[in-house]
C-alpha cells in the first residue's frame, strides 16, 4: 500500500506541476458555471412568471421544485462535460512516461505493476474530485438561497464520482497502449462516447440484446443518481466497470513490461 501511495504521490504532483492541469480545473468550472447560471436564470424567470401570474388570475402559484426543474439536469451536464474533459487527464497517466522514457526507470523500481497502475488510477480519480469541488460552490448558493433536498446532492454527486472513475479507468486503459498523448486523448473519448451512446442502440434491437446493450451504456445508470437514487446494482456496474478497466490496464503494462 506504501508502494501505491508512493506512485499516486508522484501523479498527484505531476498533475499541478503542468500548466494543463490547471487550465483542465478552470475550463471544467467555467463551463459548468456557464450551465448552472442557465438553469439558475430559467428557473427564477419560470418562478417570477407564475407569481406574476397567480397575482394577476388570483390563482395559487404552481409548486417549482429545484431538485428536478435545477439540480437533476446540472448533474447530467457535468457528466456530459466529464465526457469530454476527463480523456485530457487520462491521456497523460501513462503515454508520457513511455514518450519521455522514465518508463525503463518505473520498472527498474521496487513496484510491482499493481502498484503502478492502482497508484495511477487513484491518482485520477483524486484529481476528478478537485475538478467537481468548486461545483459545490454552486450548490452551497442553492442552499443559502433556496430550499433544495440534500439527498439528490449527494447521490447525484456520488454517480458523478463512480462515472468519472469509469470513463478514467478506460482511459488509463488506452493510455496504456500508445506513446502519444493525442492518440490516447483521442481514443480514451472515442471509448467513453461509445459506452455512452450505445444504449441508444437498443432502440433498434430485439427485446434481449437491447437488455444487454442498455446495461452496457455507461450514462443509463447515472440516471437514478440524478434523480436520487442509489441502487446497488448501478453501484455494482460502476464497480466492475473499474475493476474491468484497471485489469486490462494491469495486462497490457505487464506485457510491456516482460518484453522490456
Amino acid at each position: 500500500m506504501k508502494k501505491t501511495f508512493a506512485v499516486f504521490q508522484k501523479e498527484i504532483k505531476h498533475f499541478f506541476y503542468s500548466p494543463i492541469a490547471y487550465i483542465v480545473i478552470a475550463a471544467f468550472t467555467l463551463i459548468a458555471g456557464i450551465f448552472f447560471y442557465l438553469y439558475l436564470s430559467s428557473f427564477v424567470e419560470a418562478a417570477l412568471m407564475d407569481m406574476y401570474r397567480s397575482q394577476q388570475f388570483r390563482q395559487p402559484p404552481q409548486r417549482f421544485n429545484i431538485n428536478l426543474q435545477l439540480i437533476r439536469p446540472f448533474f447530467w451536464n457535468l457528466a456530459l462535460i466529464s465526457l469530454f474533459v476527463l480523456p485530457l487527464v487520462t491521456m497523460r497517466l501513462y503515454s508520457e512516461e513511455k514518450r519521455s522514457g522514465t518508463v525503463e526507470l518505473l520498472y527498474t523500481t521496487p513496484l510491482s505493476v499493481t502498484d503502478i497502475v492502482l497508484g495511477k488510477f487513484f491518482a485520477g480519480v483524486v484529481f476528478y474530485l478537485i475538478m467537481l469541488i468548486p461545483t459545490f460552490l454552486f450548490m452551497g448558493l442553492l442552499f443559502i438561497y433556496g430550499d433544495p433536498e440534500i439527498g439528490p446532492v449527494i447521490s447525484g454527486y456520488l454517480g458523478l464520482l463512480l462515472l468519472g472513475s469509469a470513463f478514467i479507468s478506460g482511459g488509463l486503459f488506452i493510455s496504456s497502449l500508445t506513446e502519444n498523448q493525442i492518440i490516447a486523448a483521442i481514443g480514451g473519448f472515442g471509448l467513453s462516447l461509445l459506452l455512452w451512446v450505445i444504449g441508444w442502440a437498443a432502440n433498434f434491437s430485439g427485446p434481449g440484446l437491447a437488455n444487454i446493450l442498455n446495461y452496457l451504456s455507461i450514462i443509463n445508470h447515472f440516471e437514478d443518481f440524478a434523480q436520487g437514487v442509489i441502487d446497488t446494482k448501478h453501484l455494482f456496474y460502476y464497480l466492475l466497470f473499474c475493476v474491468f478497466g484497471v485489469y486490462l490496464t494491469f495486462k497490457s503494462v505487464e506485457s510491456i513490461k516482460w518484453r522490456s
